[in-house]
């Protein structure tokens, strides 16, 4: 079974784009559910799918995130993760969707969970709102917010992934991606036509859904005027070569891959330079399906006299190039990667001075020995 993505709420469940998508799971742990009934949902998961992804805006009640971190507490599991995003609820929503659509892909746990934060990086959410009086996500100019009162004035504003605010008329523009997106449009209580007539056409989307407007989306934005919108990326395959793209670490504590500079599932930061092993070939983009993906057949790839591997990120477009260019895309060191806690390092080979001790500060972020990971 795939790895399960879980949100806070039913509301930010966007509908599956084909019948191979699976659904998102509204935790009932975060929406108030007694004890008994969420631990017995969560055990019920792990049973089923063995990992549970759990997605959460970085502006949630932080009791419903203690309510989450309570039941994986009580059932002491390690196999479950909050991933926190600094996203208007939308926004949350479609990277909840294009995890479920990886989710079915050959994406280990940790890759997966890492992930998010790397496609959080090409969602474009905003929203065109009737008040600015208590947006204080976005920098706001004084004349801007006198303005806003006037009756049938209107403001598009873009909160990720770059601050900005225009008036929401004719030929107004926001900055918008250079790649194929998809349009979702949620309407509160004072909808808006100028995201259909001119935003949809500047950006060039292939499609626009209308999908419910989330319940904290008033909250998040300061006004129940408005209409939200998000674009992100609905092809699963360029979603592949996106996160297949970005080179992959093994966690010196939990053992699971990941992407970035910390573990998806425990935390841990990424090992120092020195402490890193030398790349293999699934780092550089030789895992099962990853030649089918770029069109490459098995015996291409593998014929005799390659000795380094096709650079996974010179063919890829501008749009996603920027993955690549993330500071832990560069080459790795050839010295290796010393065991779990507890365990003797590699043996030095005869002849040889044996390895020096780390330098201080580079264990892992807990007490030597411990039973758990280091929780976030």
């Amino acid at each position: 079974m795939p790895t399960a993505v879980a949100v806070t709420g039913s509301d930010l469940v966007l509908p599956s784009p084909d019948r191979h998508t699976p659904g998102a799971v509204p935790l009932g742990a975060a929406t108030g559910a007694p004890l008994a009934e969420s631990l017995a949902e969560l055990h019920a998961l792990l049973e089923q799918h063995g990992w549970l992804i759990v997605l959460h805006s970085t502006a949630a009640d932080p009791e419903t995130i203690r309510r989450v971190r309570t039941a994986r507490a009580a059932l002491e599991a390690d196999r479950v993760t909050l991933v926190g995003l600094d996203l208007p609820p939308l926004g949350l929503a479609l990277v909840a969707l294009q995890l479920r659509q990886l989710s079915v892909c050959d994406f280990t746990p940790g890759v997966l969970a890492s992930a998010a934060r790397l496609l959080a990086h090409y969602v474009h959410a905003g929203a065109v709102l009737g008040s600015l009086a208590r947006l204080d996500r976005v920098p706001v100019p004084l004349g801007s917010h006198a303005r806003s009162r006037l009756p049938g004035t209107q403001y598009a504003v873009l909160a990720h992934p770059e601050p900005r605010l225009v008036k929401a008329v004719p030929g107004a523009e926001l900055p918008g991606p250079d790649f194929a997106t998809r349009l979702y449009l949620a309407h509160g209580d004072r909808p808006s036509t100028w995201l259909g007539e001119t935003l949809a056409r500047t950006w060039q989307v292939q499609s626009v859904t209308e999908v419910p407007l989330p319940k904290d989306s008033a909250a998040w934005w300061g006004t129940g005027k408005l209409t939200e919108f998000a674009a992100g990326i609905p092809d699963i395959s360029v979603l592949y070569q996106l996160v297949s793209s970005v080179r992959r670490e093994r966690c010196r504590w939990c053992g699971l891959e990941f992407l970035g500079d910390r573990c998806g599932f425990c935390g841990a930061p990424l090992a120092p330079p020195a402490l890193r092993a030398p790349a293999g070939p699934r780092e550089l983009g030789r895992e099962p399906g990853h030649e089918a993906a770029r069109g490459l057949s098995r015996e291409t790839a593998r014929e005799p006299g390659r000795e380094t591997p096709r650079d996974p990120v010179r063919d890829l477009p501008a749009a996603r190039r920027a993955a690549a260019a993330l500071p832990h895309a560069g080459p790795r060191p050839e010295s290796g990667l010393p065991g779990p806690p507890g365990e003797l390092g590699p043996v030095a080979p005869s002849g040889t001075a044996p390895r020096s001790a780390p330098p201080p500060g580079t264990a892992p972020p807990d007490r030597p020995g411990s039973s758990h990971p280091p929780y976030r």
